[in-house]
């Protein structure tokens, strides 16, 4: 880009986040990948993530879970059920656990507490990815020993968010954050990118909300429409590469992160994952549910990484990021300040 040279840490405006949204993006992503390395090295984290619930009470516009759609097989994994994935996958290797579900209010304060301190009795991180709670609960949570929370913000601009989110408040959304954050957790969010309306000046607000914010964790996924919501049929093929940039941006001006390949990347383009990882990324996030689970799990079609095995798509994955000359973290991956 003409007005910015390579540095190791880069402090945006509006303005050049946006001329970097419109860029072809050559010397964004490469220079996403030096920053990356400068700062956190050529590991790759993997951390094992069990949907443990597809039962949601939100109704959020984009994704298949939503409570309006009647055709959804719903499940719930038992507290035991849980344990044993996350026993097997300590067994495989994996030092974080990332436990996600719908918004399913079965999973009480209590539930969740008893949950996490039986999980926390091995050696291991652990993320939950929930939804939005009260103070007192996220607290809960915390005391019993979670670790990290992702909250994706989704979208900052509030009539879009509006729009996608019926019944829901983007304040109360920004609070939950605000909370985590004063709680100590590490904090994870992040947003759709390609949504109907989304312009690019409302990403370059998203990715000011992440610095803001100072997000530890940042998820960024291509916008792929399920075929039994309002937004069927709004796919754009261009979202992965503005997806890549938004990745490659926050990278830039939060250069310690920790930020996932997501797998709506590696759904988009077969070699998603690997792209994202020489743009900016370090961390992936298999998914070791067990099961017909992983297929009934359809926030937006074709997942990649549904039909897997668990314990073979591990080595496939460590292959693949071996092959691009990184290697595997044998640590917890927490944020490097």
């Amino acid at each position: 880009m003409r007005n910015l040279e390579f540095q190791n840490k880069y402090d945006l405006n509006k303005e050049q986040i946006i001329e970097l949204l419109k860029s072809d993006g050559n010397w964004l992503f490469n220079t996403a990948d030096h920053v990356r390395k400068y700062y956190v090295g050529d590991e790759v984290h993997l951390r094992g993530l069990i949907e443990f619930s597809n039962i949601c009470r939100c109704n959020c516009q984009y994704c298949g879970l939503q409570s309006s759609n009647k055709k959804v097989s719903r499940y719930r994994l038992e507290k035991e059920e849980i344990l044993q994935i996350v026993k097997d996958g300590i067994k495989q290797g994996y030092k974080t656990i990332v436990l996600q579900s719908g918004e399913d209010m079965y999973f009480d304060s209590n539930k969740m507490c008893e949950i996490i301190e039986e999980i926390k009795k091995f050696d291991i991180a652990l993320t939950l990815s929930i939804g939005e709670r009260p103070y007192k609960e996220y607290k809960a949570f915390k005391d019993a020993g979670a670790d990290r929370f992702l909250l994706r913000i989704e979208t900052t601009d509030k009539s879009l968010y509006k729009k996608l989110h019926p019944n829901m408040s983007f304040e109360n959304r920004q609070e939950c954050l605000y909370n985590l954050k004063s709680l100590g957790y590490e904090t994870g969010t992040g947003c759709l990118v390609g949504l109907p309306e989304q312009t690019i000046e409302s990403l370059a607000d998203d990715i000011l909300f992440f610095k803001e914010l100072d997000a530890d964790m940042i998820g960024i996924g291509p916008f792929i429409p399920h075929p039994d919501t309002a937004l069927r049929g709004e796919l754009d093929p261009a979202n992965f590469d503005t997806a890549l940039k938004v990745m490659a941006i926050t990278r830039l001006i939060l250069p310690n992160i920790n930020i996932p390949a997501t797998t709506a990347m590696e759904t988009i383009n077969p070699q998603g994952r690997l792209i994202a990882l020489k743009s900016g990324a370090n961390v992936v996030m298999p998914n070791i549910t067990k099961g017909d689970c992983r297929k009934k799990y359809e926030i937006y079609p074709n997942k990649a990484g549904t039909i897997d095995n668990p314990l073979t798509s591990r080595d496939i994955i460590i292959k693949k990021i071996q092959s691009i000359g990184r290697t595997i973290s044998t640590t917890k991956g927490f944020r490097k300040k």
